[in-house]
């Protein structure tokens, strides 16, 4: 299929080495940075924080991360140019998903007289709240939203990226008390790859074919 979009996503890999010599600029960073602010989220929910891993003092946070467990992702912590944090609301409440409303009101999205009648759509937190109030896996599912945003804007910008499952949420939150109230179970690495050492950049890509995942009815 001859289309850029096509083009960039099949150039598109995970990157197992980077070249810690290269960073992203800052000009970049801040298409990167306002891509993820814009991806959607069910309701415009918006549940998450995103903390970006930039000076080595950081880098070095996050790579004590990994003193536990999945150390085969250690290596990324340094060497990336930047890690972003993806986390999301463990209590998403009613508070929260009022700032969205107000946020609304200001930009004329909806009426302040209106505003008791947008919390209808709050009705989808409630569906995903256990009765402990905790709504964590509802949130969870918007922030990988935003990180697959945040993949393929990448992919279109000619930046490599890593994503990584791999990490220890527990110690993140203990090392980032910057996420207080949220919980981070995804990272995603970006920067350039180290063409002598990142082997996965020279493997053709492996993909199902569309006709044994796609139905057209």
């Amino acid at each position: 299929m001859s289309n850029p979009i096509i083009s960039e996503l099949e150039k598109r890999y995970t990157v197992k080495h980077y070249d810690a010599s290269k960073r992203i600029s800052q000009a970049d960073l801040e298409v990167i940075y306002e891509a993820i602010r814009l991806s959607p989220s069910s309701i415009n929910s918006q549940p998450w924080k995103f903390i970006v891993i930039e000076s080595d003092e950081a880098k070095q946070r996050f790579h004590d991360t990994f003193a536990n467990k999945f150390q085969f992702n250690q290596k990324h912590a340094k060497a990336a140019s930047h890690t972003i944090l993806f986390a999301q609301k463990k209590q998403y409440t009613r508070d929260d998903y009022a700032k969205v409303i107000d946020a609304d009101i200001k930009i004329g999205r909806t009426k302040a007289e209106n505003k008791e009648q947008a919390f209808g759509a709050f009705g989808f937190v409630d569906m995903n709240t256990d009765e402990n109030g905790i709504n964590a896996p509802w949130t969870k599912a918007q922030t990988y939203i935003a990180l697959g945003n945040a993949m393929t804007v990448l992919a279109r910008m000619g930046i490599d990226s890593t994503p990584m499952e791999g990490i220890d949420h527990e110690l993140i939150s203990e090392l980032f008390p910057e996420l207080e109230g949220y919980q981070c179970d995804v990272a995603l690495a970006m920067g350039y790859h180290d063409a002598a050492e990142d082997y996965n950049a020279a493997l053709p890509k492996s993909r199902l074919a569309l006709e044994d995942i796609l139905t057209v009815l």
